[in-house]
């Protein structure tokens, strides 16, 4: 982690505030009610009979009021600017994520206040809209692979035993299933899923999967008649403790670079977050995706990541309405 703490943009607001401007309007402020880019205005410290927010500025178009925060994940927040920007470049940085908790602690901010930062930045590092382009492509190998992180809200059923009383019967089908999709050498894409039956899993494969990549997976039936639509498709049998095995063209057969990713995602999980709302695995799996797809392998830094980050808040909204009994 290469973050430099004593950086004006993490304790100056002034300076904060410019650091998201340069990186939210690169070409000048626009408004994000009607788009209007040469019409704007910044107001001063006061305009009219009060005092102004500082970094507000007016659209003279459709006579909107806006700061960079507004139609970001920000938008709406009582959190400085200046605490924004080391918790993007924290969670960017952190290969295994930081806990709510420790950011609660290194901000000074309230532990609810890191927990509602955390999950804004996760819905940032997220793929804008849900739009995704396949990965993979012509001459391209995808592994494929599956696991499971916990156990459904619903938690395991119970059978009797004779001997024992009441057990917890706990199998797959209790367990939270995750599906990753892994360009070798490139991105990785990671879904929650309700099981891993070859319904499910094609289901997301057929999206996100550019078919004219050779695939690669494990010795799972399910994958059997969903890799006959790519260029090639081969298996390593994990039963057989196989675990890499070449080709005649020297190609090397293995899930290992899924497997990896899993292995980060897994220790993240354990012991950074500990405990996740089945709810929320999905944002936890963008996080991971987005930092391994941004990695320093494929030529991107911390601050590059981090501003990345920043960049994707930008058309985001993410609010949580709490219940009327609460």
């Amino acid at each position: 982690m290469t973050v430099d703490l004593t950086d004006p943009i993490f304790h100056d607001e002034d300076a904060a505030r410019a650091h998201f401007e340069t990186i939210h309007w690169p070409n000048g402020p626009f408004c994000p009610k009607c788009g209007e880019a040469e019409n704007i205005s910044k107001l001063g410290e006061k305009h009219g009979k009060r005092p102004q927010r500082p970094g507000l500025h007016h659209c003279n178009s459709c006579k909107a009021h806006f700061t960079v925060t507004v139609g970001s994940v920000m938008e709406r927040s009582h959190i400085p600017l200046c605490k924004w920007a080391p918790g993007f470049h924290l969670m960017a940085a952190s290969k295994k994520g930081v806990s709510a908790h420790q950011l609660h602690r290194m901000l000074k901010i309230t532990y609810r206040a890191a927990w509602f930062m955390e999950h804004r930045i996760r819905e940032a590092m997220a793929p804008h809209g849900n739009v995704f382009s396949p990965i993979g492509g012509e001459g391209k190998t995808i592994e494929i692979d599956e696991t499971f992180q916990g156990y459904k809200e619903a938690g395991p059923t119970w059978e009797f035993h004779n001997e024992r009383g009441w057990q917890k019967k706990r199998g797959y089908g209790d367990r939270r299933a995750v599906l990753t999709l892994v360009e070798r050498g490139g991105r990785a894409r990671s879904f929650h899923i309700n099981s891993v039956t070859a319904r499910d899993l094609d289901a997301i494969i057929a999206i996100h999967a550019d078919t004219r990549s050779k695939l690669m997976t494990d010795e799972a039936n399910a994958y059997r008649n969903i890799g006959k639509r790519f260029a090639s498709h081969d298996s390593v049998n994990h039963g057989e403790e196989e675990w890499v095995r070449k080709l005649s063209d020297g190609t090397k057969v293995h899930s290992n670079t899924a497997e990896g990713f899993f292995s980060i995602f897994k220790r993240g999980m354990k012991g950074v977050y500990q405990h996740c709302d089945e709810k929320h695995l999905q944002r936890y799996l963008a996080e991971f995706d987005f930092r391994y797809s941004n990695r320093i392998a494929l030529g991107v830094n911390d601050t590059e990541r981090a501003t990345r980050a920043i960049q994707g808040a930008v058309g985001k909204r993410l609010t949580y309405r709490p219940s009327r009994s609460a």
